[in-house]
């Protein structure tokens, strides 16, 4: 579903409730530019890392990226689980992000285009304009801070810099002794009517004369001279004038509670995708404005949509968003940058704080590599993994009846459609991890940093386990997959630079889908379906269908939290912090 600005806030409410009902929520981000990548790294001491990055070096390259380059599309597939048809139900939202926020607001961003991002993206077919003219607005919550900051300081007027005039300024001089004589003037009425003044320029009364009113400096001015010598008096911004009445202490409450109800709306507007980050992450909508939702409807439908929130907040407030993506490394980083705020200087801050914010988040390049000895050299892109997988018969992955974009549609890149992949295959990835019965044994001598490696047990040699190796003369088959062209294959695919990308050769069996490490003879092998009986779940697991894994379940522990890295000396970022 393509989310724009003009209906936004009107089905928001619907996507609070599909992330409140979520088994899980897929991300996907498009950017602006990605980090460049350096050929040679040295160690402090001197010595080589044979070309590999240490995880550090990686984080700092990226952090220092997502601090010049803009998110420009999110994807959100929010799925659900019908237990009883052993299905999953999969809502996939699809926004631009509006990188221009409110300038009422006082916020300014500097941010930039890599022309490497930008041709990619061209190539598939991204509008370049969308983000600013359909985009949806957000702001970070470091934003926020700053905006209310900014508020406060504006309204009251002891924190405005004074004008400093020299004494040869005649004209600013000659125009404040002007304000005064009108002020007293007006202050030695007989009457108390008008009970206000308007000061502007000499001929504004005349129609003929060009001076059509007061500029910039001059109401700074007026509003600096009545503040510091009449203290009784106030002042209000006309678009030609500056207003001067007394002050009243119910009028000045009045006013000021308008400012700030103006000041809350607007920041809610501007705020915008962040609330379902927050929805996301802790749940708390207890700020977010119901105007949007409420203002044309009468009484007993404000109560209905009240309630209504007030029931999605209660449901959220009981979880957190399990968080999926596919190489999400660098866009949890980005993802962090866009909604929350500045990112730390140490990759191992930045580890205990999204594992705070996410407690649970699942990486399916790193699951689908979990197995394999050599995980850079895998076969991994987001879309080749979905190829093989779907055609595995379950689970059953189904599209939202008012979610039919991506039935027929296949846009390669669109934020949404990679969002939904990467759900499908988390799915019927660990579903199939699951049927062929690993198990979680302790292994201290794990390679990727986990305290737990799976191991199959009670396996029928004629169902073998999802990553199975096989002896082979083979090697990978020199064909490559059509639908795949140069540029889905860049560096700003999901596919990274150190991705070999393999294909199912014709005299391979058809049934047996294959993870190729290119050069190699070894065969990781994805098995069948199993046939009918073959395969049991265990008690106390959802249903008899083949299911993910749940995720209070001991699979996790090896799965969960660990997200890959190549080209790095450690390969993963374990989030399983102290």
């Amino acid at each position: 579903m393509d989310i724009s600005r003009y209906n936004f806030h009107f089905i928001l409410p619907s996507i609070f409730a599909a992330i409140a009902d979520a088994h899980f929520v897929a991300i996907d981000l498009e950017l602006s530019g990605i980090p460049s990548r350096r050929i040679d790294r040295i160690r402090h001491d001197g010595d080589k890392m044979g070309g590999r990055a240490s995880l550090q070096q990686r984080y700092e390259e990226t952090r220092k990226a997502a601090e010049i380059y803009q998110v420009l599309q999110l994807g959100i597939t929010c799925v659900g689980v019908n237990e009883e048809r052993g299905a999953y139900i999969v809502r996939p939202y699809n926004f631009f992000v509006n990188p221009l926020p409110d300038e009422r607001l006082k916020i300014e961003r500097v941010f930039s285009y890599h022309s490497a991002a930008v041709d990619f993206l061209l190539t598939h077919k991204f509008r370049m304009e969308a983000p600013f003219t359909e985009g949806v607005s957000y702001l970070s919550r470091e934003e926020e801070a700053r905006a209310r900051k900014i508020s406060v300081q504006r309204r009251d007027k002891d924190n405005i810099a004074e004008i400093q005039l020299r004494a040869d300024d005649k004209d600013s001089l000659d125009f404040l002794q002007r304000v005064r004589k009108e002020v007293e003037l007006w202050r030695a009425r007989s009457c108390d009517d008008p009970n206000f003044i308007n000061i502007s320029t000499t001929r504004y009364s005349d129609r003929s004369s060009p001076e059509r009113g007061l500029n910039n400096y001059q109401k700074r001015l007026v509003h600096q001279l009545i503040h510091a010598e009449y203290p009784d008096l106030v002042t209000i911004s006309r678009p030609d004038f500056v207003q001067v009445m007394a002050f009243e202490k119910q009028r000045e409450e009045i006013v000021q509670k308008n400012k700030n109800d103006a000041f809350e709306e607007r920041l809610a507007n501007q705020i915008g995708l962040r609330w379902l980050v927050e929805a996301m992450a802790d749940g708390d909508l207890t700020t977010i404005d119901l105007s949007s939702q409420s203002r044309a409807a009468d009484a007993r439908q404000q109560e209905a949509i009240a309630l209504r929130f007030a029931a999605i907040s209660r449901r959220l407030r009981l979880k957190r968003s399990v968080l999926v993506g596919h190489n999400i490394f660098l866009d949890l980083i980005n993802f962090y940058a866009c909604f929350f705020g500045k990112l730390p200087d140490r990759v191992e801050d930045f580890q205990r704080i999204i594992h705070n914010i996410f407690p649970m988040i699942v990486d399916t390049k790193y699951v689908a590599t979990h197995d394999i000895e050599n995980p850079e050299f895998a076969l991994s892109s987001l879309d080749e993994l979905d190829q093989q997988l779907s055609r595995f018969p379950e689970p059953l992955v189904e599209l939202h009846p008012e979610h039919r974009k991506y039935e027929c549609a296949t846009p390669a890149h669109e934020a949404g459609f990679d969002s939904y992949l990467t759900a499908k295959v988390l799915i019927r990835l660990t579903a199939n991890l699951r049927r062929t019965g690993h198990r979680l044994t302790e292994n201290n001598s794990s390679n990727d940093g986990g305290t737990y490696t799976p191991q199959t047990e009670n396996i029928s040699p004629k169902e073998p386990s999802l990553y199975t190796h096989t002896k082979s003369s083979k090697l990978n088959s020199p064909k490559t997959n059509t639908h795949l062209t140069t540029a889905s294959r860049n560096r700003f695919s999901h596919a990274t630079k150190f991705d070999l990308l393999g294909d199912i050769s014709s005299d391979e069996d058809p049934t047996t889908l294959s993870l190729l490490p290119q050069n190699s003879s070894s065969k990781f092998t994805i098995s069948p379906p199993p046939g009918k009986n073959k395969q049991k779940v265990r008690s106390g697991e959802l249903g008899t269908k083949a299911m993910m894994p749940p995720f209070s379940s001991e699979f996790w522990k090896v799965y969960g939290n660990r997200l890959r890295v190549n080209g790095t000396v450690e390969k993963v970022c374990n989030l399983w912090v102290e």
